[in-house]
């Protein structure tokens, strides 16, 4: 909600700087979102009169004008403008000015125009951000000519001579506070949070004698969804302008000032938070309003043209034969004010918010009226509200208001209470606050206590129990004065095993120098074929969202993969030469049978380097340290295939891909990325993507760290080549060195692969370093030579011989 200074100066006493206004209130409990000063933007535009008009010798549509601008002489300025006269006061830009001008902030200096000085501008409405709609006698297209409503001091800056320097401040109002999406109820915040008086009016009004029975009738059909109903009549109605206060207040409020009649259903609802509406008796058939649920397929044109059908758990505002208007939500085409409206109805009634928001949503119909209702509005409020409206047509002359009203009232008038239990409150809120100051806070925001119960104010609906009542001392009594304190009764807070291991896994990858980041987890369809997902992939069944923002956000991901190679994708197109990130996130995976899917955490990395300095070894790498740091134990890395269990692998290079597994389970996948996917996502350099499945790497991990003493006797150590077919991974050398040479072993070393002339072609020649050592005594040579003997017979047996 945006609340015009100015407006709430009416009620309360804000004089202080901005900031610290705003600081307060939000401290208090009404967050500010922002403020901002009305005409900010311009600068050195002031009050002129024009002494004298003349036709620019060189053109026959342009005039030249001598302009009194408060200074020793006049100032001329040349002017297209055809509505200027000879002593009319305008706006004017002076040397060295700024202005609007298509929207955009403009700088105005002095100039020649067909050969003739023009030291400055005369402006237009839109020139100072201004519409006819704020100053209904101006012309559009022509100079803004001040009128009588204006301040005509020469000289005088223009943002003051026409009122348009109020300070507007945006509220964000929480849907339990309906009471602030007004001003009093913001001026009534305002004086509880600065210890300042409130000066709110009971509205009144004489009236005309007469009685509003004979004119028209109302009957509430269904009382559940409507409590209260109020009806008013104005007679020989005057349709007209409204004066410039309450256009100013209207506009600092975001609300277009319309017509006299329009504004004070406008202002009623700013000012009190209580929608209201007029109708033109005119086209009220039988002279009756009845509240009843609409017919199914009835059907309604409403205010803005659109002609709308209508369901039996609607409720509308009908007359004798149709309705008239939706209930909350918006007026019918022929209930507004016209120009020759000679009597109208003001409404002033209470509707259910659960009903309001169900039909709006229904009708896709959002409007200033339906926001506040379906928040739960006070049927107390009918009342003021219909008052203040039928004062301010006496007030503005705008009519003759009957002297009495309807009023059709079924809501429960009983006040909600709560216990008042001072020692639970300080004990709940970790304070030593006196009674008596915790009655002076509620008195302060017009709760009643007396009896041991607290009295909450009609206009407050969210009050329900005790802690709502402490919340009230907290945020008067100032959240900064209560003391910072360990939470009593519940365990000193810890962090779960996963919470944990997701720890370490992000402290390796920070270690390795990788970059965090965070992705949408909904997605578009499309980026599973961006990395080659085959059609009948099960990955492609999605949890699909019902309301999207749109298609690129329209599904649930079910691989992590596209949202890493998005990231990569986007830094290559900022140019960025290197791009290493990781990111630990859901996976949305549909359970048949279920509603809603598993969300299983998934570590997914991607990285490119322009440079060349990094391959499929270096992820290689990255993922070791992960399952090291983690304490995953008999880890092996085998080539990927089709039947890997991942349908991911097809964004892969076939060649460089390789899955993970962790005591014979399969926890990831990773790999150079294929030139298709590639292309797809507009990367020129080569790009490496890994996936690991966290529960499952949780699952076969052992976080406990097992130390063992120095070695006590030395280490012996042997080289060892063998030749064997091209195709057969080292991995597979090194299991059968370790399932040979058993606990001696302490650590197999590859140092070479060799393959050249001296090799038989499809061969490879592989050397390791072998360290081999004993915990019981120190390996003799002929202990080491046997335990080489087992290695070459071990490896003979998957087709490696020891190179001569």
């Amino acid at each position: 909600m945006d609340l015009s200074m100015r407006w709430l100066a009416d009620y309360v006493d804000c004089e202080m700087p901005i900031k610290e206004f705003v600081s307060g209130i939000t401290l208090s409990g009404s967050k500010v979102e922002c403020f901002d000063v009305e005409g900010d933007y311009l600068s050195n535009v002031v009050v002129g009169q024009v002494k004298e008009i003349v036709r620019h010798p060189d053109s026959d549509h342009m005039f030249i004008c001598q302009v009194d601008v408060g200074e020793s002489e006049l100032v001329q300025i040349v002017t297209g403008a055809q509505n200027v006269s000879k002593n009319d006061f305008v706006p004017v830009a002076k040397h060295k000015s700024t202005v609007l001008h298509e929207g955009k902030v403009v700088k105005i200096t002095k100039g020649k125009l067909r050969g003739e000085a023009s030291n400055g501008m005369l402006c237009s409405l839109g020139e100072l951000g201004l519409t006819v709609h704020d100053f209904p006698y101006a012309i559009e297209d022509g100079i803004f000519i001040l009128g009588d409503d204006c301040d005509k001091t020469v000289g005088k800056d223009i943002r003051e001579a026409i009122g348009f320097n109020d300070t507007k401040v945006e509220f964000e109002i929480t849907s339990n506070r309906p009471d602030c999406m007004s001003v009093i109820g913001l001026a009534r915040e305002t004086a509880a949070t600065f210890g300042k008086k409130l000066n709110v009016k009971k509205p009144e009004y004489k009236g005309v004698s007469g009685d509003i029975n004979d004119i028209i009738s109302v009957k509430i059909h269904n009382t559940q969804l409507c409590p209260r109903y109020m009806a008013a009549v104005v007679k020989n109605v005057k349709i007209g302008q409204s004066p410039r206060w309450l256009r100013e207040r209207l506009r600092a409020s975001g609300v277009r000032p319309i017509n006299n009649f329009v504004d004070i259903t406008n202002f009623v609802m700013l000012e009190y938070g209580h929608p209201m509406h007029a109708f033109d008796l005119r086209y009220v058939e039988g002279n009756a309003i009845n509240i009843r649920n609409a017919q199914q397929g009835e059907k309604i044109t409403t205010l803005d043209g659109i002609e709308r059908e209508l369901s039996s758990e609607m409720l509308v505002i009908a007359d004798a034969n149709k309705p008239v208007a939706v209930a909350g939500v918006m007026g019918g085409e022929y209930s507004g004010i016209m120009e020759d409206t000679t009597t109208v109805v003001f409404e002033s009634a209470c509707f259910d918010g659960a009903s309001v928001r169900t039909t709006a949503k229904k009708l896709g119909m959002r409007t200033d009226a339906s926001s506040r209702y379906e928040k739960g509005l006070d049927p107390h409020n009918c009342y003021d509200a219909l008052m203040r409206a039928c004062q301010l047509v006496e007030e503005l002359g705008a009519g003759e208001v009957l002297d009495t009203h309807i009023d059709e009232d079924f809501h429960d008038d009983t006040p909600k209470s709560v216990k008042f239990d001072p020692q639970w409150i300080n004990g709940f809120l970790g304070t030593d606050i006196s009674e008596q100051q915790m009655k002076d806070y509620l008195t302060s925001l017009e709760f009643e206590v007396k009896d041991g119960m607290v009295y909450s104010p009609h206009f407050r609906i969210d009050i329900e129990r005790p802690c709502d009542i402490a919340e009230e001392v907290a945020r008067l009594y100032d959240y900064n004065n209560i003391p910072s304190t360990i939470i009593r009764g519940v365990a000193q807070a810890q962090r779960t095993p996963a919470q944990k291991f997701e720890r370490s896994v992000r402290r390796a990858m920070f270690s390795c120098g990788v970059n965090e980041i965070e992705t949408f987890s909904f997605i578009s369809p499309k980026y599973y074929d961006k990395i080659c997902l085959p059609q009948d992939s099960k990955l492609r069944n999605c949890v699909t969202i019902t309301n999207p923002l749109g298609e690129d956000t329209s599904v649930m991901r079910t691989t992590i993969i596209p949202s890493v190679c998005e990231v990569l994708a986007r830094n290559s197109n900022y140019r960025n030469p290197e791009c290493s990130v990781f990111e630990l996130g859901n996976e949305y995976i549909p359970v048949e049978g279920e509603v809603l899917p598993i969300e299983p955490k998934r570590l997914g990395i991607g990285v490119y380097d322009t440079t060349g300095n990094f391959d499929f070894f270096s992820l290689k790498g990255i993922i070791e340290n992960v399952l090291d740091r983690v304490g995953a134990k008999n880890v092996t890395f085998e080539r990927a295939d089709k039947d890997c269990g991942y349908d991911e692998f097809y964004a892969f290079h076939p060649g460089r891909c390789a899955v993970v597994k962790v005591n014979g389970v399969t926890v990831g996948i990773f790999g150079e990325l294929h030139p298709r996917t590639l292309e797809n996502y507009g990367l020129s350099t080569r790009a490496y993507v890994g996936k690991l499945d966290i529960p499952e790497l949780m699952e076969n991990s052992d976080p406990q760290k097992i130390y063992k003493p120095l070695p006590k006797f030395p280490a012996t150590t042997r080289d060892i080549s063998v030749v064997c077919d091209d195709l057969l991974p080292v991995a597979e050398l090194e299991k059968a060195i370790t399932k040979a040479l058993g606990p001696i072993l302490e650590k197999v070393t590859l140092f070479d692969v060799y393959k050249g002339e001296q090799i038989e072609q499809g061969k490879k020649s592989v050397s390791y370093s072998i360290s081999m050592r004993s915990h019981e005594g120190t390996l003799t040579d002929e202990q080491a030579d046997k335990a080489m003997e087992k290695a070459v017979k071990e490896l003979a047996a998957i087709g490696a011989e020891r190179r001569a």
